[in-house]
């Protein structure tokens, strides 16, 4: 009988659990799939009293992960520690040099150290798959490796991250602010006790970083991504993006432009219509916009144990036919090192609100400084509550009213220039709300 592929889990949280149980549930699709079995020898986390629903007297325990890396009767390491450096990736490192094999779903990891990591497991001639560490249970890291060969992509952007999208979903749908649905993320453990690393975009640009180097064949290049979070949305927003045709979401996009490969994280106004707009929930997404396919969207789970574990487990079953891949379609070598095209070239509509004193002339002031910037209104939107219009014959109070701008394409830095001005001439009593639309 062909020798099983010997298995060690580091990490055992909701989705190392849930590794063991589906590899125990599948074992027999998993063998025929693979030509081998699958077995699970060892296994380490940090608490080894907690109840995980199966006995780990089945297993070898290691108390640390890296102990794990090295053990001489285990082919593949299962690494689900979490962190870009410290344990997660002296393990990785470890079984790597040791000629095992190596499944993650740490994005973080591949983020900041992928090149150093895949140029380590080509050497060594094992793979290094990570299927789980962009968008849940979506197969989108196989999709652009294995299934797009005959395309050129021009752009890629999506939904990475559930609870931000959570979170503009309920905010749109129970007209509720942004700490109030964060409160309930965390409540419902969709979002962490620091919410910072979700909210704030950096786990989209994570994702985002890793995705574009598959899509365009170049070297992951993290610091090379603009961000924004959601924490500056408010209710207002998601009601003008409403009765605009648009819905708010939090983007991850990369695109092929003339200065370079274009990466940004940010809200962004998608119209209702799109593919992408029907997303709500914790739900993922991925659009890929190429030559042959045209536009192709992946949706499904972006989280949660299963979902996770689902791909985790796909990947282990690759492991096992023994056939190894370039980490990122193409040798290490091969990938190129792709010019930055930098934010403020970055040419889109954008819907701008600027909160405004309610008097003669603010308007024309406004649309003034954006003729000079060469920008061109697409519309123009001023907002009065019945109270305050009720205080003058002529509809105006003197006090601060929203005033939204809907713009044809624009450059960020005309965009950023224009509303430079507009704050120096005393028009707004706020800073402005910028946020970038993205059409089909």
């Amino acid at each position: 009988m062909t020798r099983p592929l010997r298995v060690g889990i580091a990490g055992l949280g909701t989705v190392g659990a849930s590794v063991i149980r589906i590899l125990d549930r599948q074992n027999e699709a998993i063998t025929q799939r693979g030509g081998r079995p699958v077995q699970v020898m060892a296994i380490s986390a940090r608490d080894r009293s907690k109840d995980r629903g199966f006995d780990l007297s089945h297993f070898t325990w290691f108390d640390n992960p890296v102990d794990l890396a090295g053990a001489t009767d285990v082919d593949c390491v299962v690494e689900l520690v979490g962190g870009a450096d410290g344990a997660a990736l002296e393990t990785v490192r470890r079984a790597l040099s040791h000629s095992k094999h190596v499944v993650t779903a740490n994005k973080a990891l591949l983020a900041k150290h992928g090149l150093e990591l895949a140029k380590l497991a080509e050497d060594k001639g094992v793979s290094l798959a990570f299927e789980a560490s962009v968008a849940g249970g979506i197969p989108i890291i196989k999709t652009l490796r294995e299934a797009l060969p005959a395309n050129r992509i021009s752009r890629l952007y999506g939904i990475l991250n559930g609870t931000c999208n959570y979170i503009l979903s309920r905010m749109e749908l129970e007209g509720l602010t942004f700490q109030e649905c964060l409160k309930d993320a965390q409540r419902l453990g969709y979002a962490e006790a620091d919410p910072t690393f979700d909210v704030e975009g950096f786990d989209t640009a994570h994702k985002l970083a890793i995705l574009t180097s598959l899509a365009f064949g170049t070297q992951i290049d993290a610091e090379a991504i603009y961000v924004e979070g959601i924490s500056s949305i408010a209710p207002l927003d998601l009601t003008m993006a409403k009765e605009l045709g648009f819905r708010i979401k939090l983007l991850g996009v990369a695109e092929r432009t003339k200065t370079g490969i274009e990466q940004r994280v940010h809200p962004t106004m998608v119209p209702r219509t799109s593919s992408i707009a029907q997303v709500m929930g914790v739900t993922n997404a991925v659009t890929i916009d190429a030559d042959a396919v045209r536009e192709l969207t992946l949706i499904g789970p972006g989280a949660g144990g299963d979902a996770t574990a689902s791909a985790v487990v796909a990947d282990i079953a690759d492991v096992a036919t023994g056939n190894v891949q370039p980490l990122f379609g193409a040798p290490i070598d091969q990938l190129e090192k792709a010019p930055r095209a930098p934010m403020q070239r970055h040419e889109g509509g954008y819907y701008i609100r600027l909160t405004v004193h309610d008097r003669p002339g603010v308007a024309a002031g406004v649309a003034t400084r954006m003729a000079e910037a060469d920008i061109s209104l697409e519309s123009i939107l001023q907002k009065r509550s019945e109270t305050a219009a009720n205080k003058d014959p002529h509809g105006r109070s003197g006090t601060p009213v929203p005033l939204v701008l809907i713009t044809y394409a624009a450059t960020e830095a005309s965009i950023r220039s224009a509303l430079e001005k507009i704050t120096g001439d005393g028009l707004i009593a706020e800073p402005p709300q910028v946020i970038r639309i993205e059409r089909e």
